[in-house]
């Protein structure tokens, strides 16, 4: 019946494939085989369960509770997905951009103001690492972000689904000059690749286990993604594309928000840049 539903949702939704931007198309793509091969190991999906859950725990039969874990997985990986390609159609979107800052390296930041006066920003830059190496560092060992990136305190990994998707509970740091503030995020987190990019995106999510924390602001990213594409005539080089879309919270001046979100942009770049140099060979020396 899944996989009925699944071809009659692809018929329905070819006429609007057809009309797609490249990124969106490729990584639609890649969802697709995601989501095949979720159906073929998981079973149907309903809303996981918020409430109650520890005792749930306690009372069920373990038959049961295996599928209440399914069902919040599948949860996780369709809101990674969601979020992703909620991302990339902002990224992709032509109407609305206007330059907000350049750096002397070259890099662009542009910024775009969505339905409800929500302003965001796209950074575009080319780093000397390959789509895999920055995947790898800013996905699969995001734990060890803190150790390169002053403005993060840390980043812990609560849930793994799969091996694309995770749940992950951020807090920043306490540094001169952030004008934002200490933050603290929960979020989900997806990658997906086609055959030419590797696409990260992220949104807000919940956790059971991790409600807001006393003493943080608890900010909102997403959808947010980063799209990692080789160069084509360097495929050790990538253009490295980063829309942040996020929600601080608290009592700030929007002013203030808008003039800091792109500078922290900047400044993620310039200490990614700093790592990728230490990391290689010959600087380990």
């Amino acid at each position: 019946m899944q996989r009925a539903v699944l071809k009659l949702c692809c018929g329905i939704s070819y006429p609007h494939v057809r009309s797609m931007a490249g990124l969106q198309r490729a990584a639609l793509a890649a969802f697709g085989q995601e989501i095949s091969v979720h159906l073929q190991r998981r079973p149907a999906w309903s809303p996981p369960r918020w409430t109650r859950h520890q005792q749930d725990e306690k009372t069920q039969p373990a038959e049961q509770r295996t599928t209440a874990l399914a069902d919040e997985d599948v949860f996780y990986l369709r809101r990674g997905q969601e979020a992703l390609h909620e991302a990339l159609e902002i990224v992709e979107s032509k109407d609305g951009w206007k330059p907000e800052m350049a750096e002397k390296n070259g890099d662009v930041i542009y910024s775009k103001v969505l339905l409800g006066n929500r302003k965001v920003f796209r950074l575009e830059a080319e780093l000397d690492a390959s789509p895999e190496e920055l995947h790898d560092i800013l996905f699969v060992r995001v734990e060890e972000m803190h150790e390169w990136n002053p403005n993060i305190r840390r980043i812990r990994v609560l849930k793994h689904v799969g091996g694309n998707t995770m749940v992950t509970h951020e807090v920043s740091a306490e540094t001169a000059g952030n004008l934002i503030g200490q933050r603290d995020f929960l979020s989900v987190r997806h990658w997906s690749k086609s055959e030419s990019c590797v696409y990260l995106g992220g949104a807000a999510t919940q956790f059971e286990s991790l409600p807001p924390q006393p003493g943080f602001v608890r900010a909102e990213d997403g959808p947010t993604c980063i799209v990692l594409q080789p160069l084509q005539d360097h495929p050790d080089r990538t253009h490295f594309i980063w829309l942040l879309n996020m929600d601080v919270k608290g009592w700030l001046p929007q002013s203030l928000v808008n003039k800091a979100l792109p500078r922290a942009q900047a400044d993620f770049t310039k200490h990614l840049r700093l790592h990728l140099t230490a990391q290689k060979p010959e600087n380990r020396r």
